[in-house]
């Protein structure tokens, strides 16, 4: 049964252990609906671990968490269906045309198809690539390329949208564009969780989270978290608990 509809996401305690690894280590945060939540961490950090958890397609060793309202251990398939994801790859077809990529996404999370026609000639439009529909994705620049793999990763105004580095490799302008759609998802309501690198990226979410070691160290909004640590950038917060890390890749 659903319930905390303010919250989007709950983790309480969660790990994931691999052998005698501990991945993800006991942690817990809240994130709100229609909330812009940065999930920080340097590689081997865990976080990786802890999204795939999140998003239903990891078993949590231990620990609780509700996503959309729904446990992660009962109702794995609610959440799939309740959420988007967009990952650095982008999420799409090359081999497809850009209509071609919207009707297959749009499928794949259950529109019918009434929905997937209004939702693809609204897509579309608002993309301005109405003279576009029939190139091959593989032939757009790359910030279409991103702007449509978000665009239809939401073409079902999923409660949550999970968002794996989703501008790495593409140019600040490009970024900040794409930071433009965010905005406007998280108006609409849309829970965005984001992973990034970019540290003036951090400096764009309500609130960030840093883990290190598989625990979170920090959470805080950019400006809370600056003042707890005395610093003038997230870039400084960043590399002071990063640096005290003792584990690499994993």
């Amino acid at each position: 049964m659903k319930k905390n509809r303010d919250v989007s996401i709950r983790a309480e305690k969660l790990s994931k252990h691999f052998a005698h690894f501990v991945a993800v280590d006991q942690i817990t945060f809240n994130v709100y609906k229609g909330e812009i939540f940065g999930f920080l961490g340097a590689n081997g950090a865990g976080k990786t671990t802890a999204m795939r958890m999140l998003c239903g397609l990891s078993t949590p060793t231990s620990g609780q968490a509700e996503i959309a309202g729904f446990d992660v251990y009962k109702n794995a398939e609610d959440i799939k269906r309740s959420i988007g994801y967009m990952s650095q790859k982008f999420s799409l077809y090359e081999d497809l045309t850009v209509i071609e990529n919207v009707r297959f996404f749009g499928g794949i999370y259950g529109l019918s198809d009434r929905q997937l026609k209004a939702k693809s000639e609204e897509l579309i439009a608002d993309l301005g690539l109405e003279t576009h529909t029939k190139k091959l994705v593989a032939s757009l620049p790359l910030g279409w390329k991103q702007k449509l793999a978000f665009s239809v990763a939401i073409i079902h105004e999923p409660e949550i949208v999970f968002l794996d580095e989703p501008t790495g490799g593409v140019d600040p302008l490009t970024r900040r564009q794409f930071w433009n759609l965010i905005y406007e998802a998280a108006e609409r309501g849309i829970t965005v969780f984001v992973t990034t690198h970019y540290m003036d990226e951090a400096e764009y979410c309500n609130r960030i989270s840093i883990m290190v070691d598989g625990m979170i160290k920090a959470l805080d909004t950019p400006a809370g978290l600056k003042k707890a640590f005395g610093f003038n950038t997230m870039d400084d917060v960043f590399y002071q608990l990063a640096r005290g890390a003792q584990r690499g890749d994993q």
